[in-house]
């Protein structure tokens, strides 16, 4: 029996997913694996048994990572799973920023009342005139599984598109457009492009990507939008590009005190992945992650530990979590002075942290896995039977 506690409300979509082996519930104490949204994680007391946390979503700024790196505990995310969500709210947020919708609807509802609306609005109508998106540029950065979506999709409205990731991983790179202009440089994007987009994770590198610096060095009129993290965006750099005009525009799922009224900024309140069918995609992933994981020691989409399946091929199998440093594989398999054969054997490593799967075709003792947990620079042992 495994035992998953809930800290938020998950999809019965993706609990559906686990079967009578699986207790499910908020008042789980002693618990396998947790999953969560929202809720903050980096108070709670980690009982030994924990072995995954789970994120029905992409960010994961409300969990411990590196607490739970060192207690060898798999933290996944949900890469990709409201992707489509936000790649439509951007379009509406680019739709905002270059017609002026905002200060339209604000105008209709001042003027409510008027019984002569209908004549008004001809008249008016002019002064919230604004511009087409067929021509203008738009520049990507970050070009992950939400930024591929909105270039792609940008290049359908007639937008010339310029995309900037030094990381952009292979699956992205295939999914992307060729018709994307691939910059070097997130300078050419700053000084190309009508339109900026951030779709980057927020982290020390990239706070306050959008500064005083970055934005002297974009067009004058530039629109910007964040859907990604608040703070990717200094907000007193900002609200001073928007007094001085040197930003037209402002839009953002992340309204803070500084900018929410601003006239020139549209403040969403964290809607990007707030769609029905987002959340249901993001709960039965997360559950599919965290049911492989604690069945199988198969690890997809972990933000701490490397990935790494291998389909069964006998009848026992040991993962261990350690850390990545010479002769480590040597001093696992060696411990195995038991009848115990290694059929099969899968090593992956991310930065200083390394995962081995180890497929036996006979139950290993309980020495022998003493014996591994006692290496230097093990983390975890962890044993399943197929």
């Amino acid at each position: 029996m495994y035992n998953i506690k809930l800290y938020n409300n998950i999809a019965k979509e993706g609990l559906n997913q686990f079967n009578a082996n699986y207790n499910v519930s908020e008042d789980v104490q002693s618990c396998d694996g947790i999953l969560v949204r929202s809720a903050n994680l980096f108070d709670i007391e980690y009982n030994p048994e924990l072995k995954a946390i789970c994120r029905a979503g992409a960010g994961v700024n409300n969990i411990d990572i590196n607490t739970c790196t060192e207690k060898g505990i798999a933290v996944f995310n949900t890469p990709g799973a409201n992707s489509n969500a936000v790649k439509e709210l951007v379009f509406a947020g680019l739709l905002l920023a270059s017609r002026d919708i905002y200060h339209g609807m604000e105008w209709v509802k001042k003027e409510s009342d008027n019984p002569d609306l209908s004549k008004l609005v001809e008249k008016q109508k002019k002064r919230f005139a604004g511009n087409e998106l067929v021509g203008k540029s738009l520049g990507v950065i970050g070009c992950g599984a939400i930024g591929v979506q909105v270039a792609n999709l940008a290049l359908r409205f007639g937008m010339e598109v310029h995309g900037y990731d030094p990381y952009m991983s292979i699956d992205a790179a295939w999914n992307l457009s060729r018709y994307v202009h691939h910059e070097t440089s997130i300078e050419d994007i700053y000084r190309k492009c009508d339109f900026i987009t951030l779709h980057i994770p927020m982290n020390d590198s990239t706070k306050n990507t959008i500064n005083k610096e970055s934005i002297a060095q974009m067009k004058d009129g530039v629109k910007i939008l964040n859907f990604a993290r608040g703070g990717l965006v200094n907000d007193d750099d900002m609200k001073e590009a928007l007094d001085s005009r040197k930003v037209a525009f402002y839009v953002t799922d992340f309204p803070t005190n500084k900018l929410a009224s601003h006239p020139f900024v549209a403040a969403i309140p964290h809607l990007g992945a707030s769609t029905e069918e987002s959340e249901i995609n993001c709960a039965v992933k997360a559950c599919q992650e965290m049911k492989d994981y604690l069945e199988n020691g198969n690890i997809t989409n972990s933000v701490n530990l490397p990935n790494a399946s291998m389909e069964f091929s006998a009848p026992y199998r040991i993962c261990v979590i350690h850390k990545n440093v010479p002769k480590m594989i040597s001093q696992i398999t060696n411990c195995f002075v038991d009848n115990s054969n290694i059929e099969n054997l899968l090593n992956k490593s991310k930065s200083n942290i390394a995962y081995t799967m180890l497929d036996l075709d006979s139950e290993v003792s309980q020495d022998t896995l003493d014996a591994i947990s006692k290496i230097d620079g093990v983390t975890r042992v962890l044993c399943y039977k197929q």
